[in-house]
């Protein structure tokens, strides 16, 4: 009897370019035993509900997309409380998340690991009521991933992230907030904050809090940015953000930690994925340990699926 697999396509991430592949991905799928159903996402939110509404029907689900897409597709599978495996091939701008996995960059390779039967339990945050997969930030850069315009993000890749974070340095706001984990009590004035779940944000590998990151051990990485008080600390700072993991920046904040509340007296605007989170005064962040099952190269596999149905 034929495996039933959902491949859930965002056509418009990245370059567009998924379309090229389709028909490769398609025959590598069939050849491993999949009856393939293809789905292309019609507007915001509908990779979630596709996955959230289906995720019954199959035996496996492969997104190819954006780490946003990416996102929206977990969180429908959190949303349906489904065991389905989720493979993915990437198609946007930075994807970061493939980048932490090491899945590679060809669609056609990308396609013989959601294929197979390599699995990984990862960790996937949740936000609230909302959910991520490697990443809830907030200050300095954070906006980029959701204010600049796709037809950008296509024509200059990664420096469209560089060209717009560079401009927003002239109006770096600071957010007074009390900052709450197991054994941290934190209060000050921060500029940037990261909870991340990944070795790669926003395209660059190797920031300070992520280089020694692992996706499967219950803990996300935090990394907090006071405000600098002179051109020197902020540029010893920039420098950091762009380093081989070495922070030499007094500013930085760096803690491991299963869950952590941010609570200001104001309201703090969010990215999740690189996807707009909402403006809240209190963030509870919560990591699910193992919550998704995902398709992985066979170096990051903790186990093998022997006879998917």
């Amino acid at each position: 009897m034929p495996k039933k697999l959902l491949w859930i396509i965002n056509p418009l991430a990245g370059k567009a370019s998924i379309g090229q592949h389709a028909l490769a991905c398609i025959d590598t799928f069939v050849k491993a035993g999949w009856d393939v159903t293809v789905y292309t996402t019609q507007s915001a939110g509908d990779a979630r509900r596709a996955a959230r509404e289906r995720a019954g029907e199959f035996s496996r689900i492969v997104c190819s997309g954006g780490d946003g897409t990416l996102g929206e597709v977990t969180a429908g599978l959190m949303d349906a409380g489904s065991p389905v495996p989720l493979g993915y091939i990437p198609a946007g701008t930075t994807n970061d998340f493939a980048a932490s996995l090491g899945l590679p960059k060809s669609p056609a390779l990308a396609a013989q690991i959601a294929a197979g039967d390599c699995l990984a339990p990862l960790d996937i945050g949740r936000f609230g009521e909302r959910y991520f997969t490697y990443v809830a930030a907030f200050g300095l850069f954070t906006e980029v991933s959701y204010t600049t315009p796709q037809p950008v993000k296509n024509w200059l890749g990664r420096a469209a992230y560089l060209i717009k974070g560079i401009k927003s340095l002239s109006q770096v706001k600071a957010y007074r907030l009390h900052v709450e984990a197991p054994e941290v009590q934190l209060d000050g004035e921060f500029v940037l904050g990261m909870v991340t779940n990944s070795t790669s944000v926003g395209g660059f590998k190797g920031l300070p809090h992520v280089a020694n990151a692992e996706m499967d051990d219950g803990l996300f990485e935090v990394m907090l940015l006071r405000r600098a008080e002179s051109l020197l600390d902020l540029q010893t700072t920039l420098n950091d953000l762009t380093s081989d993991g070495q922070s030499n920046s007094r500013l930085f904040v760096h803690f491991k930690a299963p869950w952590v509340q941010f609570s200001g007296e104001t309201e703090t605007a969010w990215t999740l994925d690189g996807e707009f989170g909402g403006s809240v005064r209190t963030a509870a962040i919560e990591n699910l340990h193992g919550a998704v099952t995902f398709l992985v190269p066979p170096e990051k596999g903790r186990e093998r699926l022997e006879s998917p149905s």
